[in-house]
């Protein structure tokens, strides 16, 4: 089977690989399936409209357009091969609520119906009160002379739908576009629903999972649907992919990387930059209209499709910004609070080292094509590593290392979606319980055996504070917050607090820090002054303690019975 094709009824001015199948006619394709095309009038796994968009724009030359071509096709086979939206059906049956307060309404909506096109409810807004579920199993409750009925429904047709209601899968607001429209969708609906699963997700980084303290939420905050809720009494989230929009604005402002985007999670994003060493990265969303635009791309920029529109975030972008060597340009008409801070956080940093943007942003064609004449290269920039295996945060470390190197570019501030910071502990109050260890999950904070200390690295903090709402004493632990200090200290372990080992006074094994010992001594020996053996057992290890205390009370027994006789 021929993976790539090419189709244009016009056909092409230039050659390409022979590993590109073009053809000018549909004729006889009917029954073929390719892996990559450069449209969907061909049966593909994969459509890659980028294509026609740079044969049509580029401005390179010969040699570089031919090979570029191929490599598109190579990108999306890479983004093909490593994606993770695997896809899903959803039966859908007649059963449709309509929600209007207008007769008139109604009446101009069902004339467009076939009697046996759908089962249809209709209902005044007034008595709804709830909406559960998603399309293809929607329960409604609507009040009916004060009593709750359920009514179970496949979609909903709702005129001037509440933002409530826009929020559930299966419900269309014919004002938003036409009646038309929504007569279209949703029959086109009943023959197939198809969706996609967008996000993964790693609990275990999780900076809201199974914590005591809500501390974070901000996927929840950000999704325009209910395609992720949480329960602040279990501490749980919840996914429902049929729901989502796949925008991907949850991922972008996930501090830990415990959410990811699955058609094009980080692997597959760091695998694709290396198809642009010494190329200016053009990002263009799915949703912005690439065919019918007309612009010169000046040699040597590139496009860099993306489906969601929301999900990139700092360490994505820095990837791509030094696995080209190159500024980028986001081509978007819209940027959601995640990667607009990301962008911002990106741009103050690459000021302060190269004096120039990281990324440029243009949101219509004017600034399109002020962007494409100002994109340069940033001479020094170019940086890979294997980053297989690593978390967000720790590829954003290592990455932003390499630009501060041994020097001090001040200071950064980070911003209202993305967070870190930096944690101080007063050493004299600290006896090294490591609460605050176990309560960090992306390892900023360490404990060290080797020498008995609390070590921690800024640049992997996300600056939850769950360490700080852990910590049982009292004026030890705080965070300075939202900032990002561009030195070399900024990327180690750094010691925050360190003790030594305090050893049994029975058997010698060293079982606790000095502090702690200190600490609880302070608060029972005058508790336990009257008995010496009590008080000894302060410095006892859990093995010796029961047994002195039990050595004792016999001891005491013995003497009772002696005196006896």
């Amino acid at each position: 089977m021929q993976d790539f094709i090419y189709y244009n009824k016009n056909g092409l001015d230039f050659p390409v690989s022979e590993k590109i199948q073009v053809t000018t006619s549909l004729d006889g394709l009917d029954n073929q399936t390719f892996l990559i095309s450069n449209t969907k009038d061909v049966k593909s796994e994969f459509v890659a409209n980028e294509i026609d968009f740079y044969i049509k724009n580029s401005q390179d030359n010969l040699p570089n357009k031919i090979s570029n071509v191929l490599e598109l096709y190579e990108i999306a086979v890479t983004k093909y091969d490593l994606s993770q939206d695997i896809s899903y059906s959803q039966e859908i049956s007649k059963e449709l609520l309509v929600v209007t307060n207008s007769e008139e309404q109604f009446k101009e909506f069902t004339k467009y119906l076939n009697k046996d096109d759908f089962d249809i409810y209709k209902i005044n807004e007034n008595i709804l009160k709830s909406i559960e579920g998603h399309i293809g199993n929607l329960k409604v409750t609507v009040d009916s002379n004060g009593k709750d009925v359920v009514l179970n429904v496949s979609q909903i047709v709702w005129f001037d739908a509440k933002e409530e209601g826009l929020k559930q899968s299966g419900t269309f607001d014919p004002n938003l576009s036409s009646i038309e429209e929504v007569i279209s969708e949703i029959k086109n609906n009943l023959n197939s629903y198809s969706y996609k699963k967008f996000t993964t997700y790693d609990k275990t980084i999780c900076q809201y999972d199974g914590r005591r303290n809500v501390i974070c939420g901000k996927c929840e905050e950000v999704c325009p649907t209910v395609a992720i809720t949480k329960d602040d009494t279990t501490k749980t989230l919840t996914f429902s992919q049929i729901d989502c929009h796949g925008c991907g604005g949850c991922i972008s402002v996930c501090p830990s990387g415990a959410l990811d985007y699955a058609p094009t999670n980080k692997e597959s994003l760091f695998e694709v930059s290396k198809f642009y060493k010494n190329k200016h990265p053009l990002i263009i969303p799915k949703k912005m209209d690439i065919e019918n635009l007309e612009i010169n791309l000046k040699e040597g920029v590139f496009p860099f499709a993306i489906e969601g529109e929301k999900f990139l975030h700092e360490s994505s972008l820095l990837t791509l910004l030094q696995m080209s060597g190159s500024q980028i340009i986001f081509y978007s008409d819209f940027l959601s609070k995640g990667t607009n801070d990301a962008i911002r956080i990106l741009n103050d940093i690459c000021q302060k080292r190269y004096q120039k943007d990281a990324i440029l942003v243009a949101m219509n064609k004017e600034e399109l094509e002020i962007a494409l004449k100002e994109v340069s290269f940033i001479e020094n920039s170019y940086f890979n590593f294997n980053q297989e295996g690593l978390k967000k945060r720790e590829i954003f470390s290592h990455r932003l290392q390499k630009i501060v190197a041994n020097d001090n570019l001040g200071e950064v501030k980070t911003g209202e979606h993305i967070h870190y910071g930096k944690v101080e502990i007063n050493q004299d109050t600290c006896t090294l319980c490591l609460v605050c260890v176990g309560a960090c999950n992306v390892d900023a904070l360490i404990a060290e055996p080797k020498d008995n200390t609390l070590r921690f690295n800024p640049s992997l903090c996300t600056s939850c504070g769950y360490c700080e709402v852990s910590c049982p004493e009292t004026n030890c632990l705080t965070i300075k917050r939202d900032i990002i200090e561009l030195e070399p200290n900024w990327f180690k372990d750094n010691i925050l607090a360190q003790d030594k080992l305090f050893a049994c006074v029975e058997c010698g094994k060293e079982f606790a820090t000095a502090k702690a010992i200190e600490k609880i001594a302070a608060i029972m020996s005058p508790i336990f002054s009257s008995d010496p053996v009590k008080e000894r057992s302060l410095y006892c290890c859990a093995d010796c303690k029961p047994k002195i205390m039990m050595q004792s009370y016999f001891n005491q027994k013995m003497e009772g019975l002696n005196n006896g006789k």
